[in-house]
C-alpha cells in the first residue's frame, strides 16, 4: 500500500513466530453528541443506543507483538469504538478520512440503499483524503454485526469495529450481562509483501509440511501402499493435505478486543450471571473455533438473526460471521474463552473471571487437521482400502488437466445426485482443481471438529425462529463455483477473476436459488452484501438468514435470495487476500 500509516511497517522472516507481547494504545471515545462509557478495548459496549456519531479514519500506532507499528484505527484506536444502535431509528454517521489515501467503510450485513454500503467504485467513490463523507440510513434489523473498510487492506491493518442493534420489542432471552468478543488477526508485516510472499510462494506461511518423518510415520499405521498412493496423488494434484490456512500464526498474532494472548483479555461476571458473548469475527485470513472449557454455550442468534436455541461446547466463526451466545457461569471460574486458529497454529484467548487478574487455564491446542477425499471433492469416499484406487487416480483432478483451455465437464452431487456443471474454461482461466463430486456437508462442523468428542455447531443445527419473509419458490437457479490456483495464487467465480468476470443481473423483486460448488481445497467465506442469504440446510420455511456462508471443500450449497434492494452489490470471499485476488463479483438488482 501507499499510504503513510504503513511507512513504519517492517518485515519480518518466514520463520519468525510472532507471540503477542503489548496491548493497544489508549482507545479515544467518540466526539460530537455521541454516547460513550468504555473504550472499544474493552469489548463492553455503550448502555445506551445513539443516532449520530462522528468518526476519524486516523494512521495510529500499535504495538502488538512489542515492535511499534503504524496502523489505521477509528478516533484514534483499533479495534475500533462499538457503535450501538436501535431498530427502527434513523443514524447517522459523518466519517471523516485523515489518511494519506481514499478509504471507506462498510456496514457489514446491515440492510440500506446501495449509495451507503460504502464499497468504492460500486456504491460510492470512496472517500478521499481530508474529506468527509456522512452516510445515513434507517435500520430495520437488530442484532449484533460489524463495519470495516472496504479499501485496499485497511481492514487487515485495523479498520474493523463492532456494532450492535438493539431490537424495538425488546430481548427475546434476558440477560444480565454483555460483552462483544471481537476476534482478529494481527500481523507487523505489510499485506502488499504477505501478498507477494504467497504469489511467490503459496505454501510460504505453511510450515508444518509432511516431512520424510511423517512420510514413515504413515506407512508404519497405514501401510506402504496405501501411503504412497496417497502422497502421489497429492503431489499430481501440486497440494497437500496441510494446506488450510493461506497464512498462519508464522506471522499472526491472534486477538480477542485487540488484546493477544499474552495480554489476556479479561471480562468480569458474578457467579449465577446469564452472560451474552456477542462473537465477531473480524480477521482477514483466519477461522477460528470457539469454545469455553467448563462451560456450555447456548447458540442464540447468527449473523444479527435470531435462531433456536442450540447448547453447545464449541463453534466454528468464518470470517465476517457473527455469533451470539448465552453462558450461565455458577462457579468462579475462571474461565479462558479459547479461540483456536483453525490450523491450530496458534490461538486468541481471554478470561471470565469474578475479579481483575485472573488468568484461566489455556487448554492444549487440537491436533490440527488434514484435508481428505471429501476435500478434494472426492464426495463421501474416504475409506481409500475400501475403493477402486485405480478409477480414484483416472478421475482425480491434476493441475495439468485443469489448466487445459477449452475443457468442459459435467459432475455429479453424490447425495442428490443432480449434474452440476463444472464452469467451461477458457484460454488465460486460473482453475487448479474440479470437485468431480461434491457433496451436501452442512451437517458436517468442518475439519479438525467432526467426532473430537465435544458437541459442535454445524450449519444444520441453525434454524430460525420464525419463518421466512418471502414464501415463494425461486423462479431460477445461478450456479457459480468457487476456483483457484494455489500455485498462482488466483482465486475466482467459475475460474475468472473479478477483472474477467461478467455481473450478474437480477431483478427488483425477483427469488433466486444461488447454488456454490467449491472446487477449491479451502472454506470460503461467502458474502452478498444487501440482500439476505437464507440457507437451505433442510429447516423448510424456518431457513436461517445469513450474510455469511462458509461454503467447506468440496461442498454443494444453496441459498434463496429475494431481490428486494436495487443498486450494485459486491459478492465476493471474505478472505481478505482471496477476495483482492479475484474471488469477487457484481451482482446487479434493477
Amino acid at each position: 500500500m501507499t499510504f503513510a500509516s504503513h511507512a513504519g511497517r517492517g518485515v519480518l522472516t518466514r520463520r519468525r513466530f510472532v507471540v503477542g507481547a503489548g496491548l493497544w494504545g489508549t482507545a479515544l471515545t467518540l466526539a460530537g453528541r455521541s454516547t460513550y462509557a468504555q473504550t472499544p478495548m474493552s469489548g463492553q459496549p455503550a448502555a445506551v443506543p445513539s443516532t449520530r456519531f462522528d468518526l476519524t479514519i486516523d494512521p495510529i500506532h500499535a504495538n502488538v507483538t512489542g515492535h511499534r507499528v503504524r496502523a489505521v484505527g477509528v478516533n484514534g484506536a483499533t479495534p475500533a469504538p462499538i457503535l450501538r444502535w436501535r431498530q427502527g431509528d434513523t443514524v447517522e454517521l459523518n466519517v471523516t478520512n485523515h489518511l494519506h489515501e481514499d478509504s471507506s467503510i462498510h456496514w457489514h450485513g446491515i440492510r440500506l440503499p446501495a449509495r451507503m454500503d460504502g464499497v468504492p467504485g460500486l456504491s460510492f467513490a470512496g472517500i478521499a483524503p481530508g474529506q468527509t463523507f456522512t452516510y445515513r440510513f434507517h435500520l430495520h434489523q437488530s442484532g449484533t454485526y460489524w463495519y470495516h473498510s472496504h479499501s485496499g487492506f485497511q481492514e487487515q491493518t485495523g479498520l474493523y469495529g463492532a456494532i450492535i442493534i438493539d431490537p424495538r420489542q425488546g430481548y427475546d432471552h434476558h440477560f444480565d450481562r454483555e460483552y462483544v468478543m471481537v476476534l482478529s488477526d494481527w500481523t507487523d508485516v505489510d499485506p502488499k509483501d504477505i501478498i507477494s510472499n504467497l504469489k511467490f510462494d503459496s505454501d510460504y506461511y505453511n510450515f508444518r509440511q509432511r516431512t520424510v518423518g511423517t512420510l514413515f510415520h504413515d506407512m508404519r499405521h497405514k501401510g506402504i501402499a496405501a501411503t504412497i498412493r496417497d502422497r502421489l496423488r497429492w503431489g499430481a494434484m501440486n497440494m497437500a493435505p496441510t494446506d488450510i490456512l493461506d497464512v498462519s500464526g508464522i506471522i499472526y498474532t491472534y486477538l480477542l478486543n485487540g488484546q493477544s494472548p499474552h495480554a489476556n483479555w479479561t471480562g468480569l461476571f458474578t457467579p449465577g450471571e446469564r452472560i451474552r458473548l456477542r462473537f465477531i469475527n473480524a480477521s482477514s485470513m483466519t477461522l477460528f473455533d470457539v469454545s469455553i472449557p467448563g462451560l456450555k454455550m447456548t447458540v442464540i442468534q447468527a449473523d444479527g438473526n435470531d435462531v433456536e436455541p442450540v447448547a453447545v461446547d464449541e463453534f466454528r466463526i468464518g470470517t465476517a460471521e457473527t455469533y451470539d451466545v448465552l453462558i450461565s457461569p455458577d462457579g468462579a471460574g475462571p474461565y479462558t474463552v479459547f479461540a483456536q486458529a483453525e490450523d491450530r497454529t496458534g490461538y486468541a484467548r481471554g478470561t471470565l473471571a469474578t475479579q481483575p487478574g485472573l488468568a484461566g487455564p489455556v487448554p492444549p491446542m487440537d491436533p490440527r487437521p488434514l484435508r481428505t477425499m471429501t476435500d478434494m471433492g472426492m464426495g463421501n469416499m474416504q475409506g481409500m482400502g475400501h475403493m477402486d484406487h485405480h478409477a480414484m487416480d483416472h478421475h482425480a483432478p491434476s493441475s495439468s488437466h485443469m489448466d487445459m483451455p477449452g475443457m468442459d465437464m459435467d459432475h455429479m452431487d453424490m447425495k442428490g445426485g443432480k449434474p452440476a456443471p463444472a464452469p467451461r474454461l477458457h484460454p488465460g482461466v486460473e482453475v487448479q482443481s474440479i470437485a468431480m463430486m461434491p457433496i451436501n456437508r452442512l451437517g458436517e462442523a468442518g475439519d479438525g471438529l467432526d467426532h473430537n468428542g465435544r458437541r459442535v455447531l454445524t450449519y444444520a443445527d441453525l434454524r430460525a425462529t420464525i419463518p421466512g419473509a418471502d414464501p415463494r419458490p425461486p423462479s431460477r437457479e445461478i450456479t457459480l463455483h468457487l476456483t483457484g490456483n494455489m500455485e498462482r495464487f488466483i482465486w475466482g467465480f467459475d475460474g475468472k477473476k473479478f477483472s474477467e468476470a461478467p455481473q450478474i443481473y437480477l431483478q427488483v423483486g425477483e427469488r433466486v436459488r444461488f447454488i456454490l460448488i467449491n472446487d477449491t481445497m479451502m472454506e470460503h467465506p461467502i458474502h452478498l452484501h444487501g440482500l439476505w442469504s437464507e440457507l437451505e440446510n433442510g429447516q423448510g420455511e424456518y431457513r436461517p438468514y445469513k450474510h455469511t456462508v462458509i461454503v467447506k471443500p468440496g461442498e454443494r450449497l444453496s441459498y434463496l435470495v429475494t431481490a428486494d434492494e436495487p443498486g450494485m452489490w459486491a459478492y465476493h470471499c471474505h478472505l481478505l487476500y482471496h477476495m483482492e485476488l479475484g474471488m469477487f463479483r457484481t451482482v446487479v438488482v434493477s
